[in-house]
């Protein structure tokens, strides 16, 4: 075969897997609602197909099972979370802040993606007992551990004093914080939202040394 007919070759077959993962993005796209709104144990690919326009069986051709299609629909949704924090990292030129601006973040996607939060943690839950996307749960979780300690590290340097504890207890400590007030706004308390954009403030303050 001939150099040109194989870069040809080579082209054709990046273009299908470029429309084969397209296809997977839009059809997770479409089924994270219903997951979200159901939850891991309760949606089947079937139960999605049944909520969106793709038929069960167009489900099958492009995800192996439910794992696969769940895995792929919390990636997806944490390409963006994973990021959410970095422009208030950016321009923020004092701890206060820096404080104030996260603190409301945390709060507003409280608010607006509480169903998301949700199976993400459902997705976590799970991971203790279904191997089989245990790796990818670690992954997702070590991204988020990683946002977290860039919003940390950055207030440190702002107040001029070293963070008191590691990342991963950081970490621990917010995500914390946060899936106690997801609870409680999905409970129905009032201000729940509001608690948590008051709270995390003081906890910024706690993780750095006095």
């Amino acid at each position: 075969m001939t150099e040109a007919k194989e870069r040809t070759r080579d082209r054709i077959s990046r273009r299908q897997v470029d429309k084969f993962e397209q296809r997977r993005a839009q059809l997770a796209e479409s089924a994270l609602q219903t997951l979200a709104e159901l939850g891991y144990a309760r949606t089947s690919l079937r139960e999605i197909a049944q909520n969106s326009d793709f038929s069960h069986g167009v489900l099958h051709y492009y995800f192996a099972d439910k794992v696969d299609l769940l895995t792929h629909c919390v990636r997806q949704f944490e390409e963006v979370c994973v990021t959410r924090y970095d422009e208030i990292v950016a321009r923020a030129r004092t701890a206060a802040e820096l404080q104030r601006d996260f603190a409301k973040a945390m709060g507003a996607t409280l608010r607006a993606d509480a169903k998301l939060h949700r199976l993400w943690y459902d997705l976590r839950n799970q991971s203790l007992f279904e191997e089989s996307f245990r790796a990818d749960v670690l992954e997702i979780d070590r991204r988020r551990e990683e946002m977290i300690w860039h919003v940390v590290s950055r207030y440190a340097e702002l107040v001029s004093a070293p963070v008191d504890v590691p990342a991963s207890v950081a970490y621990a400590l917010l995500d914390g914080l946060f899936q106690q007030a997801l609870l409680r706004h999905l409970a129905g308390v009032e201000g729940a939202a509001g608690d948590l954009e008051r709270e995390v403030p003081s906890v910024l303050a706690r993780v750095v040394a006095s």
